[in-house]
């Protein structure tokens, strides 16, 4: 079967994302994992899923799959992403769509000029909820990374993140770290690992080492993540710009029992067909 596919990305994060609806597809780790290849497949950081929705109040669903064929509950510069697609497709002209997501529900808020605000709910510091591993809830958390003890926030933003605060961002150790801190026995679902570097209270410099996908130009929710740990410790302001390889993302957080939201571009890139086998795939571009 030809399945139609729009290659698109938020910030340099980019994915495969397949129209569900008009489409169904059922997919498999081994067939994602093929075509996220950049050498042999598509290419892609994660691929995103358009469904109908269960809840008859909402406009759709929309599932994440990361490169390596596990599915994950959020995805912020997927989410700005499927917006965009949605009214590409014509599956809806509202400029407000609510989306199901595995980790509760999302509001797309379209801006214009490829602009998306994403309602990325309230964050959740609780440990058990995250899900971490620790005694009581606390502002820092000490890890023990490669031989040494590091300070890290925890949050979850729909998915868990790890935020360690650095000095210089390009020294950061994402790659040495990143998969260490990922797959820390006390982040027992996995983690992101963001590294952020303070430029003043309403400016910083972050990079993600993401679950499943490595370190990639931008995570919209790791930059929710890091400005909400950044709030709550006392060190940044309400609305903060977030400066990725990728570009920057807008992030405003009144505190406590509020919805952080997010606003940043999305971007269609190229459209094609790809060749839905389960022991062979093939792309073609049109």
């Amino acid at each position: 079967m030809d399945l139609p596919f729009t290659k698109m990305h938020g910030l340099g994060n980019d994915f495969m994302v397949i129209n569900g609806i008009d489409h169904p597809v059922r997919l498999t780790a081994d067939v994602i994992q093929k075509w996220s290849n950049r050498h042999f497949g598509l290419g892609f950081d994660q691929l995103l899923l358009v469904e109908s929705p269960i809840d008859p109040a909402v406009d759709f669903k929309y599932r994440i799959f990361n490169a390596d064929g596990s599915e994950v509950a959020q995805c912020g510069n997927g989410a700005r992403c499927f917006a965009v697609f949605v009214r590409k497709e014509g599956l809806t002209d509202k400029t407000e769509i609510r989306v199901e997501t595995n980790s509760g529900i999302l509001v797309l808020r379209i801006q214009g000029d490829e602009q998306v605000e994403v309602d990325m709910g309230v964050p959740e510091f609780h440990p058990e909820k995250i899900p971490f591993v620790a005694e009581q809830l606390m502002d820092r958390y000490t890890l023990s990374i490669d031989n040494q003890e590091v300070e890290i926030g925890a949050v979850s933003v729909g998915n868990p993140h790890a935020v360690l605060m650095v000095n210089n961002i390009e020294q950061a150790p994402v790659n040495d770290w990143g998969p260490l801190i990922e797959s820390h026995p006390r982040f027992p679902e996995r983690v992101n690992a963001g590294f952020m570097q303070i430029l003043d209270q309403q400016h910083v410099l972050l990079r993600v080492y993401e679950r499943g996908a490595q370190e990639t130009l931008a995570c919209g929710s790791g930059a929710c993540a890091a400005v909400a740990v950044g709030i709550q410790q006392g060190v940044l302001a309400n609305t903060v710009n977030v400066k990725l390889p990728g570009g920057d993302l807008a992030i405003r957080w009144l505190g406590d029992g509020h919805p952080i939201l997010m606003a940043g571009p999305a971007t269609i890139v190229f459209e094609g067909t790809v060749k839905y086998d389960s022991e062979k795939t093939k792309t073609t571009i049109r």
